[in-house]
């Protein structure tokens, strides 16, 4: 018997998404002939949830079954015939919005004489994909388990994924991972196939918990056609759900911090600071402790069942406060909760229904103070807020040839960068005598609260026509906005001290808390006697705001027009309201029609060809609308500069000046400024300001073209016994219509070269600042003059951008089996091209974006991840985790310092905007400046980063469950790494001052040596 099972074998094939239901599709295949084995019985088990069914397999050797549930685990089996022994393939476990393909090796009868021989085999992920052309990859959760991931967060370990790399963005809390070197931005998040999305800029709204997850798979290229909104990968995550067996688990985590964990200093032997789960900055002092716990079962046994996970964590940093009369540490907290409830109902054989909720409470501190000592007194604090709620009910019919899914989800997010703990505050920055600030009271400044409600509604059927597995589906999404944004309603003042009040001011003792109007007791003055020199107070605090529509509708057929060959053809068509801007919805963009091709060749039952076209449109990024509304104004004054641009040729002819422009956001800036705590409030001011503003944004009159993705892929697999798979993929996408700011009354062009700056260094009568344009002469070669209420710097988002990718990606993973060891290790050689990164990116000169062609900035030529388990004995376990990418760009930017006060041999003008134009909103996110003479967008890259983590599981009985106890620790080496983190690009080390090749600055780094230790309880 044991001789015999070594000679047979199974094997299995995980396929890509079929693009409408979850599905099994069962190959039988003649193990001797290599040929498919037509007219056999299958049976499909599932004990967990009560299924099971038979089917015949076609002509092909092929049966199919959609529409099945991701609850429990499924098994395949053929019962022996009087032609071939039985074969067996167990633990089969399925994901949502995917067809697995069984491969079913079947012995004949006549190769043993034998008096029973069943073939047992094993789920697992090394699979070959014999359907379609996807290229996709997936985690379960097991492997998940495996894995060191910090804080339990998925997100923590998707760019041990091939195609995933971690994510520099713009704002503390974006995206932390990215497909393909994209903006993280741009990519979809999915949980069970449902919209998963923050709406208003990007990525997830609901950070799953590991607890929660089954399986985790990203889609990098070529997917089905039920796919959309992106050109640029997505993430689905399947949840967790009940079964028949009672199975649950408590769990405590902790990262204890210092003096466990490394650190790394900079020149100075300041500490650089980490990143918390949040993406906000940390040092010495972090700690986190974190509980939870899940819950499965029967409701009623066969027919009802319940998942439920619940996980909370506290996080706890010190800042210092380092402010005149005060020198003090102030404690925070952040505190994250996230809670999931899975129900799966089956009503019928044919009728099921899933209802799902996930619901987060993520409260995060800005205490005061700063990480090396601030001047935000705790008067001044806020917490930025990330609550949300999703609620999804899934509903599936089955029948013999019919699958129908309807499919609805309402979720809530409310996302509130900085409520104040002071709101009817005023807002004080307190100057010294030389004009540097020494302490900032009573309000954060600004005001950044977005709500969204979204409405989601999916109509799915697949129908088996012949030889035809066709598919067809509607996806309706509807995101109603709302945005209370601008400045501080009770006033900004800047006050400067003399001389006599600074040193009463470091001479008092100064409670942390100082509010605005005890600062003149403090300093022993009257509030008429301190001299405020600026003013700016909010005058439209109202909340406004825009519903975007999304539509989408697509059809696939996948079928076999000659043996071994499966082609999919898939049509989709998308619609988005933002697209229509001004014009109307006759005007929005109608065309996005996007043809999707996947061919598959099975070369043998272990070796696949695979190959596709795509054309992909994303949604519009909401936030460009909003930006528009919000950084608007409809003043005479600057409506007329818009008829002029119009005049100039610089926006269409038929542009509706009323339209294009809106009465957002205004800040009042008093002139002179009035007396302390007495200028104006909103209520105060009558009409509107006629100042001139530095930047007004309008409305494209051209409406919003969605960005577009042409996705090519090519690939090979081959898989080897029962548990090791090696592939190969090729990808190539070419992107259009990207984001990116045009400046409509833009000066005229400007440049430094690399001889005017070495005439400038060899004349000892001039300095670098010579060549410096000021902004006075850059104002006045605007084609449009400043006017009362209008603007100097004229902005518009245009759909422009362009993008180019390549990559060629290897692959070997082996599953566990009947080893004690498993890995996956994986290499990719890539490049990726553009000429804008973000909604906010600017060109260096005159809307120049030719001169802005080059890497992006998430651009790595090499990237190798390696993931290796070893099993010694059954409690133990133990994975350790490689990364090993090179640099990322770095752009070179000029050196600010005044001329002569540098380093040795450092170039300094003095500024770093060369040519005059000014500072944008926006500009603080993308870390926009002109770049060092004579350098080109990205030139320069940073060395090589290289991480390696550590899991190591030990779990021992105790009644009905067991124990497990593990610890982690996370850059086992504490290699400093200056690249390849996740990171926000103004605090990255990827902005540097200086010429090409010049020395690197080291202003942050990648997390040291960190330790996390955990209990858990299981059963």
């Amino acid at each position: 018997m044991f001789a015999a099972g070594l000679l047979l074998v199974c094997g299995l094939t995980a396929a890509s998404p079929a693009p409408a239901q979850t599905g099994l599709e069962v190959h039988a295949v003649n193990v001797v002939e290599q040929t498919p084995v037509a007219g056999v019985t299958v049976h499909v088990v599932n004990e967990g949830i009560g299924y099971s069914a038979t089917r015949r397999t076609d002509a092909q050797g092929i049966a199919q079954w959609t529409g099945l549930s991701t609850a429990g685990s499924y098994a395949v089996f053929v019962e022996e015939t009087d032609q071939y022994y039985a074969t067996r393939v167990s633990d089969i476990e399925l994901r949502s919005n995917f067809t697995r393909s069984v491969t079913l090796f079947l012995r004949p009868l006549a190769e043993f004489e034998l008096d029973e021989v069943v073939v047992e085999g094993a789920q697992g992920v090394a699979e070959v994909n014999r359907v379609n052309a996807e290229v996709s990859s997936s985690f379960d959760a097991a492997a998940l388990e495996d894995l060191p991931v910090e804080g339990r967060n998925f997100t923590q370990s998707l760019y041990r994924l091939p195609n995933v790399t971690p994510s520099t963005g713009f704002f503390a809390e974006a995206p932390n991972v990215s497909i393909n070197g994209t903006n993280g931005l741009y990519t979809q998040y999915l949980i069970d196939g449902m919209d998963n999305n923050e709406q208003f800029l990007g990525g997830p709204q609901f950070d799953v918990p590991t607890g929660t997850v089954k399986d985790v798979t990203v889609l990098a290229s070529t997917y089905s056609a039920e796919y959309g909104r992106t050109g640029n990968g997505i993430f689905n995550v399947t949840t967790k759900s009940g079964s028949n067996q009672w199975e649950g688990e408590a769990f405590y985590l902790t990262r204890p911090g210092q003096p466990l964990d490394g650190e790394f200093t900079n020149e100075a032997g300041d500490e650089l600071a980490q990143r918390d789960l949040s993406g906000n900055q940390v040092k010495e002092g972090f700690q986190r402790q974190q509980a939870g716990f899940a819950l499965g079962g029967p409701i009623v046994r066969d027919q009802t069942f319940l998942h439920v996970n619940v996980e909370h964590t506290t996080d706890f940093k010190d800042n210092l406060l380092d402010a005149p009369g005060v020198r003090e540490t102030i404690n925070g907290q952040n505190h994250l909760t996230y809670a999931s409830a899975r129900v799966d109902h089956r009503w019928s054989d044919q009728w099921r229904s899933t209802v799902r909720l996930n619901a987060n409470r993520v409260h995060i501190d800005n205490q005061g103070g700063g990480l090396t000592g601030g001047v935000t007194f705790a008067s001044a604090a806020s917490t930025e807020e990330r609550d949300g709620v999703h609620a999804s009910v899934q509903n599936t019919y089955v029948g013999d040839r019919l699958v129908y899914e309807s499919n609805f989800q309402y979720s809530w997010f409310n996302w509130d960068a900085g409520n104040p703990a002071n709101p009817n505050s005023p807002r004080v920055s307190v100057e010294d005598p030389s004009g540097t600030l020494r302490a900032a009271l009573g309000h954060p400044g600004f005001a950044f609260d977005s709500v969204e409600n979204t409405f989601q509604l999916q109509q799915k059927v697949s129908y088996s026509l012949g030889d035809h597995n066709l598919k067809a589906g509607a996806d309706v999404l509807v995101s109603d906005h709302g945005l209370t944004g601008g400045g501080n309603p009770n006033g900004n003042y800047t006050v400067r001290l003399n001389q006599s009040q600074f040193n009463r001011f470091q001479n008092a003792s100064v409670d942390p808390s100082l509010m605005p109007e005890a600062l003149p007791g403090v300093l022993g003055e009257s509030a008429q006697d301190l001299a405020v020199t600026n003013y700016r107070v909010e005058l439209r605090p109202s909340s406004f705001g825009a519903r975007q529509d999304l539509i989408g509708l697509y059809l696939e057929d996948e079928f076999s027009p000659v043996a071994d060959l499966t082609v999919t053809a898939g049509l989709r068509w998308d619609y988005d309201s933002l697209s229509e801007a001004t014009l109307g919805r006759e005007h929005g963009d109608w065309d996005n029609v996007a043809p999707r091709l996947g061919l598959n060749y099975s070369v043998d039952a272990r070796t696949t060809l695979r190959g596709g076209y795509g054309l992909f449109y994303d949604k519009i990024v909401y936030s460009v609308v909003s930006d528009a509304l919000q950084v608007n104004t409809n003043t005479d004054g600057f409506q007329a500069q818009i008829r002029e641009l119009v005049d100039r040729g610089r926006l269409p002819s038929g542009t509706n000046v009323e339209e294009v422009t809106f009465n957002g956001n205004r800040t009042l800036g008093q002139t002179p400024p009035p007396t302390y705590l007495e200028g104006p409030t909103a209520s105060d001011v009558e009409g509107t300001p006629t100042n001139v503003l530095s930047q007004a944004q309008i409305l494209n009159p051209n409406g919003y073209e969605n960005p577009a993705t042409h996705q090519f892929s090519l690939g090979i697999q081959r898989q080897f016994g029962d548990d090791l798979l090696a592939y190969v993929d090729l990808i190539h996408t070419r992107t259009y219509n990207l984001y990116r700011i045009r400046d409509l009354n833009a000066p005229a062009p400007f440049e430094i070269t690399e001889d005017d700056l070495d005439d400038v260094l060899n004349d000892p009568s001039r300095d670098p600042s010579d060549l410096v344009r000021s902004r006075e002469e850059a104002n006045a070669e605007r084609p449009v003059a400043p006017r009362p209420g209008g603007a100097r710097r004229i902005t518009m988002t245009e759909m422009k951008g362009e993008a180019r990718y390549w990559a060629a990606n290897f692959n070997l993973v082996k599953d566990r089996a009947d080893d004690r060891y498993s890995y996956r290790l994986n290499y990719t050689l890539s490049s990726r091209r553009n000429n804008t990164d973000d909604i906010n990116f600017r060109a260096e000169d005159a809307n120049d974006f030719e001169e802005e062609w080059g890497p992006s900035v998430n651009d790595r030529r090499h990237v190798i991840s390696t993931v290796g388990s070893v099993y010694p004995a059954d409690r133990l376990r133990v994975t350790l985790a490689g990364l090993f990418q090179s640099g990322q760009p770095i752009n070179r930017v000029p050196n600010a310092c005044e001329p002569g006060a540098g380093r040795e041999g450092e170039v300094c003008f003095g500024t770093r905007d060369l040519n005059g134009d000014g500072i944008y909103r926006g500009g603080q996110y993308v870390g926009s400046s002109d770049r060092f003479p004579g350098a080109s967008r990205n030139t320069d890259r940073l060395p090589w980063s290289y991480r390696l983590d550590l899991s190591v599981r030990y779990g021992w009985p105790i009644g009905g469950g067991r124990v497990v106890a593990r610890a982690d620790v996370f850059n086992v080496l504490n290699t400093e790494n200056l690249s390849g983190f996740a990171n926000n690009a103004t605090q990255s080390n990827q902005i540097q001052v200086g010429p090409p090749g010049s020395d690197i600055e080291e202003k942050n780094a990648g997390p040291p040596r960190q330790f996390q230790f955990g209990l858990r309880y299981e059963f």
